[in-house]
């Protein structure tokens, strides 16, 4: 089939995300002004540099509640945020703190989780995440959108600390079957890392055998 995305697609869900995946997924911890403390799952999320190491992430698509989402409000407020990352482990809280709560509820509490204290920024990391970004706004981008009161805003931030679980390192490598990650597909599918390889970037000229 082919569809125009301005005319419709005519399917019983939209395919867009179910063709870009997966795509990881954010679990963004901020503070208001106020110190009060949220957290967010973005499978609109991704790294974006190496030099400084930069993320992004997208608050985009319905906002159930009016206004921008609270991790956005947050960050702009703050300049600070975490990117706690998702593994199957932590899939149920994931899910829980998806909820479109209102400001001012803590996420946390609601899935069960533990604030642990970042080392640079102030908001605090998922403890029971197997790794953490903590990060500093760089910029906010808007985005096209056919509707003003519903943007699309993408948050880029530079990465100025890093956690990583001990148990993850493998002769100093982070063993992905370990970190055992979650990743976002469309509808309400997600997906596991389970089986891993590899590919050696080939030279130019390439060789032919």
């Amino acid at each position: 089939m082919f569809y125009r995305p301005v005319d419709g697609h005519g399917l019983p869900r939209d395919p867009f995300n179910q063709i870009v995946a997966p795509r990881p997924i954010g679990w963004i911890s901020s503070l208001d002004a106020n110190g009060e403390v949220n957290l967010a799952p973005f499978s609109f999320f991704n790294a974006v540099a190496y030099v400084p190491p930069q993320v992004m992430f997208a608050a985009t698509g319905p906002h159930e509640l009016g206004g921008p989402k609270d991790s956005l409000r947050n960050v702009r407020e703050t300049g600070e945020f975490v990117a706690n990352l998702t593994s199957w482990e932590l899939r149920e809280a994931v899910n829980l703190t998806s909820t479109p709560a209102p400001h001012g509820v803590d996420e946390f509490e609601v899935a069960g989780l533990t604030k642990a204290p970042s080392k640079v920024v102030k908001p605090p990391r998922v403890a029971e995440s197997p790794t953490n970004l903590e990060c500093t706004l760089v910029e906010i981008v808007e985005l096209r959108t056919p509707d003003a009161n519903d943007p699309n805003m993408v948050v880029f931030g530079e990465v100025v600390g890093v956690h990583i679980a001990d148990e993850l390192l493998v002769d100093g490598l982070i063993d992905a079957r370990k970190l055992d990650a979650i990743a976002r597909l469309g509808y309400d599918q997600y997906t596991r890392v389970v089986e891993v390889f590899s590919m050696a970037r080939p030279g130019w000229p390439i060789e032919t055998r």
